[in-house]
């Protein structure tokens, strides 16, 4: 990983899909998950990557997914 990777976590995704997961941060970050539901897939990725979290089947951000909307 190089310092790109760590400042962009999508680096390595197209430019349609990293817009896609920055607005799914978004949705968590503003809890409007009832109304924009997050794919399993998008989910895995977030959370493989660092970015969220999930406790009692909640997903909620990361400092790292704090920082990659901000």
């Amino acid at each position: 990983m190089d310092a790109h990777d760590i400042d962009d976590p999508f680096s390595d995704l197209d430019l349609e899909k990293a817009i896609h997961l920055r607005w799914t941060l978004r949705d968590i970050k503003a809890h409007r998950l009832t109304l924009s539901p997050i794919a399993d897939d998008d989910l895995s990725l977030l959370t493989e990557r660092g970015l969220v979290e999930v406790s009692d089947g909640v997903p909620t951000l990361t400092e790292a997914g704090q920082d990659a909307i901000n």
